[in-house]
């Protein structure tokens, strides 16, 4: 155990009290209808959105407490444990003393031991500490950013994902970006029999799990030699089979969730409208019941690995729009592959007469699965392909994404931690001025804050992880979503500045890495809506006095 561990205890308990101060300071200056006791923010979003911020700091904060209590670590784990919290309580020591009046907190004495707590860490976060640790980093052969402190099992699995990602997905990577290329049958193949994508699923039903922490480790190492064709390959399976576990018959459980644990059959999610974005509630496209089953009328868009698919989850409205979320169902929806045809287009139509056609969207990363429009005309689905009773879709849905929300802040890491290699690698062979890249201070400086957010965020997905074992954690992993993703761009920003000018050629892969961090904040849940609505509207609502009748 790391000898700084009670006073990042500390700082885990003072940080919470703070918040929850700040909370309860933003709410009251809130508009609030007293009908359902629902906070409006519309006055307040920026302070909402700068204190979901600091409650994903401060996830991580305990995150880091529960790595520096592990046997697994040592010194080098324990600097960059006692910079993140120093960093991160800096962080919000800065916001309370500059800001406190935005979130309706007048008097600072209630806060006087947290604010001389972050002047005692800032001995610990000057740049002579963050240049050390840079130094540390690039005198290091292996785990860069640290190790990630696994017991044996769990570090077994990992490098066994790391193995595979390196010599399997990593030599196709950039010409399946540089050519927008989909994802080869074969690299599927060889993903389905490392037992991926049944990574969500219980045994019982075809699949590997063994807990969440394990997908959490495969996704990072699969994102990292590929964001669109290693890690994002497993986010609709977890999607998928979450819902079905929680909403499914058993009979569609045996159906469905074998063949996709297998990687028999490939899934996609398509919930997003052209009209709707992250506004879920507002889903359109009908699903009409019929004698002969649903017809599926209107247009999904973001579809990913829609043309390569044989499943699609699809959210439908089956009740009046003026029920909003209570009218939305979720459909199995199949349709066939054409192997050999042509990637970016496919057109279905039924023996009825329905018709599934889809359309690649341009993209400026995330490449090897192709993001589709797709359109639905009189598309009949079997009413047994339901999930659900009607009505249930948006909440099945919603558990799906808990799962994809931590797969995606994984993903995050897995980019993170491949930009932050590739820049230690170019700074120890490029020369400036006669020196080293990595001889600089402000080099080794980038370096270490680097590693540290890696770590940070790589932490908390795993504690996450190990929480969504226990319960749904929803808002938990909501926040290592947020904070793992605006972080993504962060390092892959200063890798790429590493590079200079090569850093935006596409001759080097770090210019991937950048493009690919760009999309992470905007799907699985775009940042202002995690932020505003999923985390800080229910933490200040805790607050607020219950609603009487």
């Amino acid at each position: 155990m790391m000898r700084n561990v009670p006073i990042l205890e500390r700082s885990a308990a003072l940080q919470k009290e703070v918040l929850n101060k700040l909370g309860e300071g933003l709410a009251g200056r809130a508009r609030c209808n007293p009908s359902n006791g629902k906070l409006a923010l519309g006055t307040i979003q920026v302070e909402s959105f700068n204190l979901a911020r600091l409650l994903s700091e401060a996830a991580g904060t305990e995150a880091m407490v529960h790595f520096a209590k592990r046997d697994t670590t040592g010194p080098f784990e324990e600097r960059i444990a006692l910079l993140s919290v120093a960093q991160s309580v800096t962080s919000l020591a800065t916001a309370l003393l500059s800001n406190h009046r935005d979130f309706g907190i007048t008097d600072l004495d209630p806060f006087e031991e947290f604010l001389s707590l972050a002047n005692h860490l800032r001995v610990h976060c000057t740049p002579e500490s963050w240049i050390r640790l840079g130094e540390e980093i690039l005198s290091r052969g292996s785990d860069l950013s640290g190790s990630p402190g696994l017991d044996p099992t769990h570090q077994e699995f990992r490098s066994m994902f790391a193995r595979f990602a390196d010599t399997v997905i990593a030599p196709l990577a950039e010409e399946t970006h540089r050519k927008d290329r989909i994802i080869p049958d074969t690299i599927l193949k060889q993903i389905a029999e490392l037992g991926a994508f049944g990574i969500s699923i219980p045994e019982e039903y075809g699949g590997s799990f063994v807990d969440h922490s394990l997908m959490v480790i495969a996704t990072e190492e699969l994102s990292r030699a590929s964001l669109g064709a290693g890690g994002s390959v497993l986010t609709r399976p977890e999607i998928c089979a979450k819902a079905l576990l929680a909403g499914g018959t058993e009979e569609q459980k045996r159906k469905w969730l074998p063949v996709i644990a297998s990687g028999e059959k490939m899934v996609c999610i398509a919930v997003t409208e052209p009209n709707t974005g992250s506004d879920v509630a507002q889903v359109s496209l009908s699903a009409r019941l019929t004698d002969k089953g649903y017809l599926l009328n209107g247009e999904k868009t973001w579809a990913t690995f829609a043309g390569r698919s044989e499943i699609l989850c699809v959210l439908a409205r089956t009740g009046a729009p003026e029920l909003g979320h209570k009218g939305l169902s979720l459909f199995l929806v199949e349709k066939p592959y054409d192997q050999g045809g042509d990637e970016h287009h496919f057109r279905h139509v039924q023996p009825a007469g329905g018709v599934l056609e889809g359309h690649a969207i341009p993209t400026i990363g995330y490449r090897g699965m192709h993001s589709f429009s797709i359109a639905f005309e009189d598309y009949l689905v079997p009413v047994d392909q339901r999930i659900g009773e009607e009505g249930r879709g948006f909440y099945l849905q919603m558990q799906g994404f808990a799962g994809g929300r931590i797969q995606t802040a994984a993903r995050a890491v897995g980019v993170m931690e491949a930009a932050f290699r590739e820049a230690v690698s170019y700074a120890g062979s490029r020369n400036l001025f006669g020196r080293s890249l990595a001889e600089f201070g402000l080099t080794r400086h980038k370096l270490g804050m680097m590693a540290v957010r890696i770590q940070t965020n790589r932490q908390l997905a795993l504690r996450v992880a190990g929480l969504m074992d226990e319960s749904e954690a929803t808002m938990e992993a909501s926040l290592v979503k947020f904070l793992a993703c605006k972080d993504a761009e962060w390092v892959t920003r200063e890798a790429m500045q590493l590079h200079g000018g090569m850093g935006y050629s596409e001759e080097y892969p770090v210019s991937r890495y950048f493009v690919d961090a760009r999309v992470l904040s905007i799907f699985e849940g775009a940042e202002e809506i995690l932020a505003l609505q999923v985390i800080a509207r229910p933490f200040m609502e805790q607050f607020l006095e219950p609603v009487t009748a």
